[in-house]
């Protein structure tokens, strides 16, 4: 006798035919014939698995690094009411992110919608501002076509797609249609008009000094990049986004901008003649110089113009622009520009960004730079880091290296605290046997401090390496400048690696920065989780490239408020931990 299909199965059937290879999430009532789903195609022998996370969040986060890794659709749910919105805030990651992300919110008994059941929310409304997609199955006869929809929405766009499904819908039996599902088809080519082209030829040829900043829609279109650099003698700086894209043996790299920025980049930006804004979304338009000519190339025409002024604009493919530039334009003979930009960018290296990365194996407490720096130097070359917003942000993007085969993951367009782990456990769950390094920050991980317990139960290749300042950084920094002293920004002292141990996971403590080399060295030794924790100095800060008078003055007036507050010796100690820093500008 042949098993019924309910839609729950016949959910689940489409999703593994666009290539999902996981669920993550709680389980729980109305969520429950999904999950039952999952148990009984696996006795099938079908290749899909329930990923049971702590917080639906992080199953949020999971699924939207492995979407990120792999290119395929990740499948993250939640129960009725509080179980899915939970989901929120990972979504909204996932789909500024633009990866394929498919969420299943379950729902209240159909019956029962619009009645203020218990626990009733809607989450068809609740999710539209972080998803492409947000449908509700409401019969039998809708759902094999709504799900293929939502799968369709969540490749093409790309971003995140939300079923909601009532429980009492999702046990129903299914439809004899079959599994009607289009996986992504080959992306085409977006060939730019050819009058914007020669525009912007004509403008690269009236320019003496051209400068490049490329974001992360140079992918797949670095070779076509750097041969208009070389043509042009053009310094090259780019986002955070584009760093492990477009800085990869680049002989032309002149370092980031913004507020995590280093380097030259920004006087590149604002000495050029002409800038060139290639595959960037860049979003603070304080770094962005209103003084220089600008032209912006990109294939999505929402971008074009919003972030600064355009005087050129191209709408298609880096690549393919980049090419069909590099028949028109004159090679430029003089390589002056370049060559000031690039000995002003080695120079900042050795000054700000290489300060606390030399001759301080024995200074303590621990400087983050140079954790950072070891680090980036006994991580496997093609591990994956996945970055907590913040100070870790800050000495990712400045320290560790990238080389084409290591990647890097975070909350960089919503900035939100907590993802280093949940993203890890994604990464990990991927596939391909890499080391997945979580750049941790104490704040980060204590608020989701429960995916510890999702690593060690999935015994996931995943060493986490805790920047340990018991302070959030990143926020100290922010009221600094805006001439406040810090206040509620500190945590009482915790023992990491005592709650890693009693977790089950491999975990050290680390204090003195001679320790550190061999402690990431035990941890890359074996397959499973470890858990570093670096005691680190809570009062490093990071300073941006460009510092503005009014920073300055907040910066001047917070430590005036310390000093008159009694904190003489907190202003004293900070000073001391940037000293070089500020000998570097």
């Amino acid at each position: 006798m042949a098993r019924r299909r309910s839609i729950a199965d016949l959910l689940v059937a489409q999703l593994v035919a666009a290539g999902a290879r996981h669920i993550y999430g709680i389980v729980g009532d109305s969520l429950n014939p999904v999950v039952d789903a999952v148990r009984r195609a696996r006795e099938d022998g079908v290749d899909i698995a329930w990923v049971h996370v702590r917080h639906e969040e992080a199953g949020a986060f999971a699924a939207a690094a492995e979407a990120e890794l792999t290119g395929r659709l990740a499948v993250c749910a939640g129960s009725c009411g509080p179980g899915n919105l939970h989901l929120i805030n990972g979504l909204y990651d996932a789909n500024r992110s633009r990866v394929p992300v498919l969420a299943i919110a379950s729902h209240i008994p159909s019956a029962q919608i619009g009645t203020q059941f218990f626990q009733e929310t809607h989450p068809d409304r609740l999710f539209l501002e972080c998803s492409v997609y947000s449908e509700m199955i409401s019969t039998a006869a809708q759902a094999p076509r709504v799900i293929r929809s939502a799968i369709h929405h969540a490749y093409g766009a790309p971003g995140v797609a939300v079923l909601t499904l009532p429980g009492d819908i999702a046990d129903l039996d299914a439809p004899e249609a079959g599994i009607d599902v289009l996986t992504p088809p080959p992306a085409p080519r977006v060939v730019p008009d050819d009058g914007a082209v020669r525009a912007l030829a004509e403008a690269i040829d009236a320019a003496g000094k051209v400068t490049i900043f490329a974001g992360a829609g140079v992918r797949g279109s670095r070779t076509e990049v750097l041969a208009l650099a070389r043509a042009l003698n053009a310094p090259v700086g780019h986002s955070l986004r584009g760093k492990e894209v477009i800085q990869v043996d680049n002989p032309f790299d002149v370092g980031m901008s913004g507020l995590l920025g280093y380097g030259a980049c920004q006087s590149a930006m604002e000495g050029a003649d002409l800038l060139l804004l290639l595959g960037t979304d860049f979003p603070y338009d304080q770094f962005l110089p209103s003084g220089v000519r600008t032209a912006q190339v990109d294939v999505e025409p929402t971008r074009l113009g919003r972030r600064t002024r355009n005087d050129l604009v191209v709408l298609g493919d880096v690549g393919e622009t980049a090419t069909a530039l590099l028949a028109l334009v004159k090679p430029k003979r003089s390589h002056r520009f370049l060559d000031q930009m690039l000995k002003k960018h080695e120079r900042a290296m050795s000054g700000v960004i290489g300060a606390y990365t030399k001759d301080v194996e024995h200074t303590e407490p621990i400087h983050p730079e140079f954790a950072a720096v070891v680090l980036d130097e006994e991580a496997p070359e093609d591990a994956v880091f996945t970055v907590d917003t913040g100070m870790c942000n800050v000495w990712a993007a400045r320290y560790i290296t990238p080389n084409g085969r290591r990647r890097v993951i975070g909350s960089f367009l919503h900035g939100s605290m907590a993802n280093a782990v949940p993203h890890a456990i994604g990464a990990a769950m991927s596939g391909g046997g890499r080391h997945v390094v979580a750049m941790a920050g104490d704040g980060g991980l204590s608020m989701l401090l429960g995916e510890l317990i999702t690593v060690k139960a999935l015994d996931l290749p995943v060493k986490i390496v805790l920047f340990d300042n018991a302070t959030l950084g990143m926020v100290r920094l922010e009221m600094l400048v805006d001439g406040l002293p810090s206040y509620a920004t500190d945590s009482p002292p915790i023992d990491y690696a005592a709650i890693g141990s009693a977790i089950g996971i491999p975990s050290v403590r680390v204090e003195k920065p001679t320790q550190i080399r061999a402690a990431l060295r035990e941890a890359f030794s074996h397959d499973g989780p470890a858990l570093i924790d670096l005691v680190t100095d809570p009062r490093a800060l990071s300073l941006p490239p460009k510092i503005t008078r009014a920073q300055v003055s907040g910066f001047t007036a917070a430590m005036s408020k310390e000093v008159l507050g009694g904190g003489l010796g907190e202003v004293m100690a900070m000073a001391r931990s940037n000293l070089r820093n500020v000998r570097g500008l």
